[in-house]
């Protein structure tokens, strides 16, 4: 029998995401024993198990998963488990880790270098995408890793700028390793695969199964494969900060890129550093320091000022302003804009570097 195919019956009985899969491993580190000692009568399933885990171990054996084997083999997709050394090392000590995983792309990249995560909401400001695609930029240029989740938004930034620095970059999938969500980034999957990144996922070729839960499960591997992890924007009830709680859970520490306290995609970064649970994420030298290495190359600056970059608000206020200081009030006069948004302009303006805050609620141009 191939072994693979032991573990493949393994894995389909305690699902994804299972609480008891290392305590399992720990009992029964080679799923062809556990089976041929299921098969003899010697061994009752595992104590560990669901009801239903244990009851789908002794429903199927390991020559039911032959055709979903031939199909990966037929389709290029690696089937990686805990005993393979291709497997993600970071992923192996888990208490919930994969019993199987599938891939695409190199698996070269899974082990033996240093990663990071970029995490963020999937409906960005112009901020948020630039400060993710910059940070990414500048880390995968120095050697990182860049491991996120494929989604819209500032997962997407992230592997974007990594393909742009020739780096290879990690996508793990809430979906069937065949399939991409969303299926406009197909074409960005096909880049990371050709530039020597790979794409994970737990579940097979044409799963069947409901996804209800499948994003949420996959999170908790992009914290687990991150050393550190990033959060460039999100707002306070996100998946993002669900994939924050995994990274507490496995002790990886989390960064995150301050916002404006007038945006509402800036509230949970913010809330993150408020409340001392992310350190703060300006540059990449911030991730080194706190890997423990120094930058292994000089770090870019990030680039200049550019109107284009910022909201139309923010532009109407930034052609207003000038060496001299100008307040709100001036401020609002020249533009027709109220006062709250022209301070979340001013806002933007400052963090992006084209506007200076002067005491007195003053602002010039930088």
């Amino acid at each position: 029998m191939d072994k693979t195919l032991a573990w493949l019956w393994l894995a389909d009985a305690v699902g994804s995401a299972c609480p008891y899969a290392r305590e399992l491993l720990d009992l029964w580190p080679d799923p062809q024993a556990l089976y041929e000692a299921l098969r003899a009568g010697t061994e009752a399933p595992p104590w560990c198990l669901s009801d239903h885990a244990a009851q789908r171990l002794l429903d199927t054996t390991p020559f039911d998963f032959e055709e979903r084997l031939d199909a990966c083999l037929l389709c290029g997709i690696e089937v990686l488990t805990p005993d393979d050394p291709a497997y993600p090392a970071r992923l192996r000590p888990l208490p919930d880790l994969p019993l199987v995983l599938y891939a695409t792309g190199d698996t070269a990249c899974l082990n033996g270098r240093r990663y990071v995560g970029m995490v963020g909401t999937r409906r960005p400001g112009a901020y948020g995408q630039q400060a993710a695609f910059d940070l990414s930029l500048a880390l995968a240029q120095q050697g990182a890793v860049i491991v996120s989740g494929l989604a819209d938004g500032l997962d997407s930034e992230g592997h974007r700028a990594a393909v742009q620095a020739g780096a290879p970059t990690i996508a793990f999938l809430g979906t069937g390793i065949d399939k991409t969500y969303p299926a406009t980034n197909g074409a960005l999957r096909r880049k990371i695969e050709a530039g020597g990144g790979a794409v994970c996922s737990e579940y097979p070729p044409g799963y069947p199964g409901k996804t209800k839960g499948t994003f949420l499960a996959r999170n908790r591997l992009i914290a687990a494969q991150a050393e550190v992890l990033c959060v460039a924007e999100a707002r306070l009830r996100s998946g993002t900060l669900n994939t924050v709680s995994h990274a507490e859970r496995y002790g990886r520490p989390v960064l995150a890129v301050p916002g404006s306290i007038y945006s509402p995609l800036s509230q949970g970064t913010n809330e993150l550093l408020r409340t001392g649970r992310a350190g703060v994420l300006c540059q990449a030298s911030d991730v080194w320091q706190r890997l423990g290495d120094d930058a292994p190359a000089q770090e870019q600056e990030l680039p200049g000022f550019s109107p284009q970059d910022v909201s139309a608000d923010a532009q109407a206020v930034y052609a207003c302003l000038g060496p001299e200081g100008r307040g709100i009030d001036a401020l609002c006069a020249a533009t027709g804009l109220p006062a709250g948004r022209v301070l979340a302009a001013c806002t933007e303006l400052e963090l992006y570097g084209g506007a200076q805050a002067l005491p007195g609620r003053r602002y010039t141009a930088r």
